[in-house]
């Protein structure tokens, strides 16, 4: 029966991805600027523009354009990126590893935070730490997550230097990329035994992660405090109460546990939207992932960069969603894929 939900699941999904691959041809077009223009250079005549337009197949019309679109995905191919010269989804594979590292040390870095504040909040409610919890999803969803990033970098590395600088993964400079096994390189260099590498890839993430990590906290320790202000508020936490059990006991064993479904959705929601919106944090700390590559892609009008990017994006959501519908199953049985 789970199979089942499961597949259903899994092919409600499919018109979704049928509309984002329409949009996201018809914009893309819309994107300003010739991509023709831009790969022949700025040294060349209208001549050579039509050329490298024809070559492109630009000089078709836009039905003769999707359809070739979508006779090279059933084929498994997302094209060619003008920017890299390369296949789309050969770009998209080597860079995604590093947008995910980020992504996912972000997330545990807001998780670690805002669920023991949320939890101490609801268990306190206007104490101290009610207020700073209060104080925290306030500042966090103020300030925009550029401006977060310069302001520690201009902190952190500039005037404190307590920071390496901000480029990229690792400073090949001092150490040496480990050979790619899972492409994340906390991994990687400790498969590779480098503790040096590992050491220093760390120390490249730390900024970032707390860049990013600082707008998901916001919304999880907000949903973190409701969810756990409902649940103590409900009657069995009262008649565990009343039967004499301990505050801990309480607080953990069963208003925490009721609470973690709403928690494990909105970290499902937070993650989704963190991978596809870390183009500005990518940006500030020169991060190789799948959001500057939009950004370069963006700024060439490379459509089949931009449309594989998109398309990632929509897959990855889909398959996010499936993942935090097996998690809710196992915190709560009644939870069903129909919904």
């Amino acid at each position: 029966m789970g199979s089942f939900s499961l597949l259903r699941r899994v092919a409600g999904a499919i018109p979704s991805l049928i509309g984002v691959i329409i949009v996201t041809f018809l914009l893309s077009r819309a994107l300003p600027g010739d991509p023709a223009v831009y790969f022949a250079g700025p040294a060349a005549n209208a001549e050579s523009v039509q050329q490298v337009r024809e070559s492109l197949g630009l000089d078709k019309s836009w039905p003769e354009q999707f359809v070739r679109y979508v006779l090279d995905l059933a084929h498994g191919s997302l094209g060619n990126a003008l920017t890299t010269g390369q296949p789309v989804l050969d770009d998209l594979v080597q860079r995604l590893p590093a947008s995910m590292e980020l992504t996912l040390c972000a997330l545990l870095f807001a998780v670690v935070l805002a669920v023991p504040l949320g939890v101490l909040a609801a268990a306190k409610p206007d104490s101290l730490v009610d207020h700073l919890c209060r104080a925290l999803v306030t500042v966090g969803a103020a300030f925009p997550t550029f401006f977060v990033a310069l302001l520690f970098v201009y902190l952190f590395y500039y005037l404190l230097g307590w920071v390496p600088q901000p480029l990229g993964r690792l400073d090949e400079i001092y150490y040496s990329m480990p050979p790619t096994v899972t492409g994340f390189l906390l991994v990687d260099t400790l498969l590779a035994g480098d503790l040096e590498a590992f050491r220093g890839a760390a120390a490249q993430l730390v900024l970032p992660s707390i860049s990013l990590g600082l707008f998901a906290l916001a919304p999880i320790a907000r949903m973190t405090r409701a969810a756990m202000l409902t649940a103590l508020g409900s009657d069995f936490v009262r008649t565990a109460r009343a039967n004499g059990l301990s505050r801990r006991t309480v607080l953990f064993t069963y208003a925490f546990r009721n609470a973690l479904l709403g928690i494990v959705n909105t970290m499902g929601m937070v993650f989704s939207f963190l991978l596809g919106s870390n183009v500005l944090i990518e940006q500030v700390f020169g991060w190789p992932g799948v959001g500057s590559y939009a950004v370069s892609a963006v700024i060439a009008s490379d459509y089949a960069a931009v449309q594989g990017f998109i398309l990632l994006m929509a897959v990855a959501y889909v398959l996010l969603n499936l993942a935090v519908d097996l998690v809710a199953g196992l915190i709560d049985p009644r939870v069903r894929f129909e919904g």
